[in-house]
């Protein structure tokens, strides 16, 4: 008898859950098939918020230059790669000029082997680097062995387009400039790597590696003739100029240009070169000699701002919506 009237109540218990059950199910189906009173049938997703472009800087892409002259080159280095990407002769060479005096402080303070700078050719760095001053930069060429130092850029560097100029390679450059640093012959791929081995601490060494970027940072005067003397001028004006203010704020940007203009060919011979811890830009040409200095800076400007990624107005992106439960 007890068990029946136990087997009596488990029924009626199932009986009741089930009646209890039945009601929550439906208000949970009523519920999914409703969305907002509409009928919808799908749930509602937030708008999904644009996503920022990253921090400009310089990238690899086209660039396009109505360049008037015999020479015109570019490389960009991406310093977090190493990759180079350029114009197509980026192998091609140009004289360095006055862009070479980076190598000369940079040879001269990793010789120093940590120990400090001597009064006298602290100012020659400064004068060499800030106003490109081309006695201080004689006076680091001395003492970095003379030719022996080009040698060493190549080897410190691992340079492959980059030789000292001599009587067998000089071409129609007069035999009188064999020897001059400023015919050391460059090319635009090995100028990005020049920048980018004094930017890794390859060229002056870690111990004064900083010193060296920021003085290269400091760089004075523009191409106007109140900056131009026979022995120093302005170089703060090129690849500098074509930058946007969204780059100039992450942080310096360390450059050495070059630039003669010569009789010997009746051209202007120019260099850009410009370093941060993100890329090495270099862009070098020559031109004739009738034209201003401005026209070699405002072409280098032209390449740097026609590099820089995303380009100053572009849309951030909307990641789509995805679509909702049915």
């Amino acid at each position: 008898m007890r068990s029946r009237v136990i087997m009596v109540f488990a029924v009626v218990a199932v009986l009741l859950g089930g009646v209890l059950l039945v009601p929550a199910a439906y208000a949970r189906l009523a519920g999914d098939d409703s969305s907002g009173g509409g009928g919808g049938g799908a749930e509602s997703v937030a708008a999904p918020k644009p996503t920022p472009p990253p921090p400009p800087t310089l990238a690899a892409g086209p660039v396009s230059v109505a360049f008037k002259g015999q020479f015109f080159s570019w490389a960009l280095m991406d310093r977090q790669t190493g990759k180079v990407s350029g114009s197509p002769n980026m192998t091609s060479t140009n004289s360095t000029e006055s862009m070479i005096k980076s190598w000369f402080a940079a040879d001269y303070l990793r010789q120093l082997g940590g120990k400090p700078i001597p009064a006298a050719m602290k100012k020659n760095i400064a004068a060499a680097i800030r106003n490109s001053n081309d006695d201080a930069a004689n006076a680091l060429y001395a003492a970095d062995g003379k030719s022996a130092t080009i040698k060493r850029l190549v080897s410190t560097c691992g340079l492959t387009d980059t030789a000292a100029l001599t009587n067998a390679s000089r071409g129609n450059v007069p035999a009188k400039y064999v020897g001059w640093w400023s015919f050391t012959r460059m090319s635009p791929r090995d100028a990005v790597r020049l920048g980018d081995c004094i930017g890794d601490g390859k060229a002056a060494g870690q111990t004064y590696t900083a010193y060296l970027l920021d003085e290269m940072s400091k760089v004075q005067g523009s191409t106007a003739d109140k900056d131009q003397q026979l022995k120093s001028g302005g170089g703060r004006w090129g690849i500098i100029d074509g930058l946007p203010k969204s780059i100039l704020a992450q942080g310096p940007v360390s450059m050495k240009n070059g630039w003669t203009r010569l009789v010997y060919d009746n051209n202007w011979h120019v260099n850009c070169l410009a370093v941060t811890d993100k890329w090495s830009l270099a862009v070098m040409m020559r031109y004739p000699a009738s034209m201003p200095l401005s026209y070699g800076a405002q072409t280098c400007a032209s390449v740097a701002t026609q590099l820089v990624t995303p380009q100053p107005g572009a849309a951030l992106k909307v990641p789509q919506q995805p679509v909702g439960k049915l």
